[in-house]
């Protein structure tokens, strides 16, 4: 089993000591969706949900989250992140919304947190923006599903 780097010695929490590590060009992708009924999806496509724009809003919300990872996760690193990007797709034939974040940084660690926290933000903001019209909505399927950079190389999700 795999040393957890985030307890010393004595088993105590603590933030990882990155400053040895060299600096190496860094992304993670993560995925998740929001399962909803085809009547509300044909509110985010046709662009009436009452709170308005769901996509673009949940957009930014994803992205604002990006660059608060280290604020919400108590032993996040804060980072200078060079990129955050996030698709929101309405797929009518899975009656969801698809949600994707890409983040970049250079750095001495990764920034899979970020991206985390970016598909997790966007989903419970499309959530909230939709919960009037569909209480039955779900979050699912959130995870990594690829990280490249640093000492333990490229991650790809099967």
């Amino acid at each position: 089993m795999p040393k957890l780097t985030h307890f010393d010695a004595s088993g105590a929490a603590h933030m990882v000591d990155v400053s040895e590590k060299p600096a190496t060009a860094r992304l993670a992708v993560a995925r998740g969706r929001v399962d909803m009924t085809a009547e509300t999806l044909a509110l985010v496509i046709a662009g009436t949900a009452a709170k308005g724009d769901v996509l673009g809003i949940a957009r930014l919300a994803g992205i604002m989250a990006a660059k608060k990872t280290a604020e919400l996760i108590p032993l996040c690193h804060p980072l200078a992140l060079s990129k955050v990007s996030l698709d929101l797709v309405a797929d009518a034939a899975e009656t969801c919304v698809q949600i994707e974040a890409r983040v970049k940084t250079s750095g001495q660690t990764g920034v899979e947190m970020e991206a985390l926290t970016a598909v997790s933000v966007a989903a419970l903001t499309v959530y909230d923006m939709l919960k009037a019209a569909d209480k039955h909505m779900q979050i699912n399927d959130i995870r990594l599903v690829l990280k490249e950079g640093g000492k333990s190389g490229r991650f790809e999700a099967r």
